[in-house]
């Protein structure tokens, strides 16, 4: 079993058969075997009757619903035949739960175990952690999807798919309510977590919800005093460890990281530096070391008026805050929100290392890391991370940050080994999560490696225990959103999005993300404000340049992806392996790409589908993103298929969030007979199985 799937299963009763109310119906003997029903009818009318046990039903409505359009002596001599071949069928495997009479039909509770009964009777006997998992589980699959016998069956099961969603937020509703008034939030979180999965629609406002009560704050990177030597990586991770500690404080919401640190030195005022970072307050400080000593000054600044409000001092030794960081953490915690008038809880502190030189090393590593551009940087973090690991092999922490630069790696820079890298970022991850199984973001990077490997589900199963783990955490609420948007269920995505952008505004690569999100929707002037946001903040504007497209204004995209070139060797790399080109060389080649992929014109378009199938048989890569993002665009699905369909890898699997536009011409890869062969293949089939079908995609009707 999967993440989700996890079940107690010693709290369930036992049957003699179980059944799948959810998605497609099942039935499996207690051997564990599944219990094959051919007759599509047979399988409707036990799908039927399993939905109510002990509620027998009138044998000639039932004959009705099955056999619409006979006449009545006909349709009844039908479900005669249809109870005689299904009770063989079922004695043959060892149960019979059926109960026949001149009259009515109808199952007995007690041999028939489904997932639906199993949902109600954990929520009734307050079984939090077995609803949650069975929550998950279910995820977004319709009841009974796959049954198929006319209008009258298909009306009659509408009514009773409302009935029991109704009855299912009722008492989900009833649990949330008890469970808040009991202070158990954590069970709280999860479980609304698992109901938001099912019902998207009422994401948006519980993620906003979960904002609008909380003491938003951002801790700025503090100044470095060293009398001796300008170390700045040992402030910057003060910085982090206090945002990692208020960010578990559940009465504030702290911005990201990688918005905090883009004001580092910055010549802004306090008061715009918060207004930017949508926050009511700001933490500074400084970092001074003399020798073994240390002092740390700690402000509370007003965001509005931009006076200080609060300070704290620290003296000790560099030994002293490795013995005792539990204690610092904690104490300026503590003092920070009385200054704020929030009562709180302890909050639980990472493991981390008393290694005082593999601490060092790993402060260093994670900064570069975070910097992630720039010649060497990324070789540069993986090699202090590996030797702080030498130093200190059970530094759990230093163990996700050895995944994540690794991941960069693929990403960030002309990489030939991606799987490769893949591979690696997810040994480190495995290695983090045995030392520390709380650590939410490596369960993230291991999604990211799933989907390397045509696991979808497992990539979405991961990304929600990443979740439920560290909420706080927008790269995790950023990762889960994406691969939502992955899958096509740009719905469910959005409010996760929107919530990683609202606590981390000033990370332009992730209103790419929302930028696509919007434009899947069809919101195209959100799409077009998110994408320019993210080009204001120095990222590439290719998303941008879709959505204007999008609009119908050809010219100003093909202007917008032009321009993207200026980017190179910046942000955007060559592919690994390829001759760098002349500027004008590359002024033509973007202007080729802008105009086949932008300009509307259909001429354009099969030009540059030409240049992508020589750029595939000559890449050193032939599935590189740059070959990939621009087939998505162009919906030149034959080139789609043989690239995600040969091998997805951390930079290419973005792509899979642009294929559910429904515009021209993207919609047309969507639309290709071969298209559903493709999504089985890349696990997407799969995913859609357990957690929802893509927004613009109905569920196909089963075979018969």
């Amino acid at each position: 079993m999967d993440f989700a799937e996890k079940q107690d299963l010693t709290a369930m009763p036992v049957a003699s058969v179980r059944a799948s109310l959810f998605g497609s119906f099942q039935l499996v003997a207690t051997d564990g075997a599944e219990i094959v029903i051919s007759n599509r009818r047979a399988r409707a009318l036990l799908a039927i009757l399993c939905l109510a046990p002990d509620e027998p039903i009138d044998r000639d409505h039932l004959s009705k619903l099955l056999w619409p359009g006979r006449f009545e002596a006909q349709a009844r001599g039908s479900l005669r035949q249809c109870l005689l071949d299904l009770g063989k069928l079922l004695a043959a495997a060892d149960c019979n739960p059926l109960e026949v009479s001149r009259s009515r039909i109808g199952i007995n509770a007690a041999g028939v175990q489904t997932d639906l009964v199993d949902l109600e009777t954990a929520l009734a006997a307050g079984r939090w952690a077995q609803a949650t998992e069975l929550l998950r589980a279910i995820g977004g699959k319709q009841l009974l999807n796959q049954l198929s016998s006319g209008e009258d069956l298909e009306t009659w099961l509408a009514e009773r798919r409302q009935a029991v969603e109704q009855r299912l937020q009722m008492k989900i509703s009833d649990a949330l309510t008890q469970l808040k008034a009991s202070d158990n939030l954590a069970d709280h979180e999860r479980l609304l977590d698992a109901w938001m999965l099912r019902h998207p629609t009422a994401s948006r406002a519980v993620m906003a919800d979960r904002q609008s009560g909380r003491t938003r704050i951002a801790i700025l990177p503090f100044a470095s005093l060293d009398s001796e030597n300008d170390q700045e990586y040992f402030a910057d991770g003060i910085v982090d460890e206090l945002i990692t500690t208020l960010g578990r404080v559940p009465q504030l919401l702290v911005a990201g990281r990688t918005s905090s640190f883009q004001f580092k030195d910055s010549s802004r005022s306090l008061p715009e530096i918060a207004d930017l970072l949508h926050v009511a307050h700001l933490v500074e400080g400084s970092v001074q070391r003399h020798g073994e000593d240390v002092r740390i000054n700690v402000r509370l600044i007003d965001g509005q008026t931009g006076f200080e409000s609060w300070s704290y001092r620290y003296k000790g030794t560099e030994d002293d805050i490795l013995s005792s960081r539990e204690q610092v953490a904690r104490t300026v915690t503590r003092e920070l929100c009385a200054a704020l008038q929030l009562d709180i809880a302890n909050p639980a502190i990472r493991r981390m290392t008393d290694n005082k030189a593999a601490y060092g090393l790993y402060l260093q590593g994670r900064s570069l890391t975070r910097r992630a551009i720039g010649d060497g940087v990324l070789d540069t973090a993986i090699g202090l991370l590996e030797q702080a690991l030498e130093l200190e092999p059970e530094f759990a922490e230093c163990w996700t940050a050895l995944a994540e630069a690794h991941v960069y790696t693929a990403v960030y820079t002309p990489c030939l080994d991606k799987l490769g890298q893949a591979e690696r970022m997810a040994e480190c991850a495995k290695k983090a999560i045995q030392l520390s199984p709380e650590q939410g973001h490596a369960y993230a990077m291991l999604g990211l490696y799933q989907w390397t490997k045509n696991n979808a589900v497992g990539a979405l199963d991961l990304a929600f225990k990443a979740h439920q783990l560290e909420p706080e955490n927008p790269a995790v609420v950023m990762r889960l959103g994406s691969f939502l948007l992955y899958c096509g269920r740009t719905a469910e995505a959005l409010p996760y999005l929107e919530a990683a952008v609202d606590q981390d505004p000033v990370d332009g690569r992730n209103y790419g993300m929302l930028c696509v999100a919007h434009l899947n929707l069809g919101n195209i002037d959100a799409a077009i404000h998110a994408g320019q946001r993210m080009a204001d903040l120095g990222q590439p504007s290719l998303h941008l340049a879709a959505a204007t497209a999008a609009s119908g204004n050809h010219d100003l995209a093909v202007e917008q992806y032009q321009k993207t070139r200026l980017l190179m060797n910046s942000v955007i790399f060559a592919p690994a392996g390829t001759t760098p080109m002349s500027p004008e060389a590359m002024d033509a080649y973007w202007l080729l790409a802008a105009k086949g992929i932008h300009s509307g014109q259909e001429e354009d378009r099969q030009q540059y589908c030409q240049m992508l199938e020589m750029l595939h048989a000559t890449f050193p890569d032939p599935c590189d993103p740059t070959i990939v993002w621009p087939a998505i665009w162009m919906g030149y699905a034959p080139m789609v298929f043989k690239t995600l369909g040969k091998q997805i890898t951390p930079p290419n699997m973005v792509g899979l969030m642009s294929l559910w536009a429904d515009v021209e011409p993207i919609r047309q890869t969507r639309l290709h007979p071969d298209f559903l062969d493709f999504a089985k293949h890349i696990g997407l089939v799969a995913a859609w199985e357990k957690y929802g079908w893509p927004d613009v995609m109905p569920e196909p009707s089963p075979a018969n």
